[in-house]
């Protein structure tokens, strides 16, 4: 495998089902080495600024229901599958799990991508509640808003590729 193989095989994943976003890091140079969860994570965030909205807003709708289809079924990625475990969304009620279901719903029928969040540190009342106060956002607020939460997940899950930066 070439150095560019293993970098796309060890980030492509960073940014939800994207790896053009570490392909295109990679291609252009933007690299450092030696790598720290920092260097990658402005490398990456660099190519996913620079991406059209139309990739962007593919980054955001590769992401998981919070609490979703995907989670009941076992088919999220492991990373988010931790991260949604260590906030609680693994262990909802039935009633919060309606809450959480119906908010989804609305969410995508308004904004036409799921609902994202860094729940790193967050619980499932802190989630919800962030849930429902963004629901009335504008499209606009709401993409800027989603989109500066994909880069923090990124720098969260890059943090536990290099834990001693």
């Amino acid at each position: 495998m070439t150095a560019r193989g293993d970098f796309v095989a060890r980030f492509g994943g960073v940014f939800e089902h994207s790896p053009f976003i570490a392909e295109r890091a990679y291609d252009e140079g933007l690299i450092i080495v030696p790598l720290s969860a920092k260097r990658v994570h402005d490398a990456l965030c660099l190519i996913f600024r620079r991406a059209t909205v139309e990739e962007r807003l593919g980054v955001l709708r590769a992401h998981p229901d919070l609490a979703g289809r995907l989670a009941i079924a076992g088919e999220l990625t492991e990373d988010s599958r931790k991260e949604q475990a260590g906030a609680g969304l693994d262990r909802l009620s039935p009633a919060e799990h309606a809450r959480f279901t119906e908010l989804n719903a609305a969410y995508v029928e308004k904004f036409g991508f799921p609902f994202i969040i860094a729940v790193k540190g967050l619980n499932k009342e802190g989630i919800l509640a962030a849930f429902e106060k963004r629901v009335g956002n504008s499209r606009d607020e709401e993409f800027t808003t989603a989109t500066a939460q994909v880069e923090r997940i990124a720098l969260l899950r890059l943090t536990t590729m290099f834990p001693e930066t």
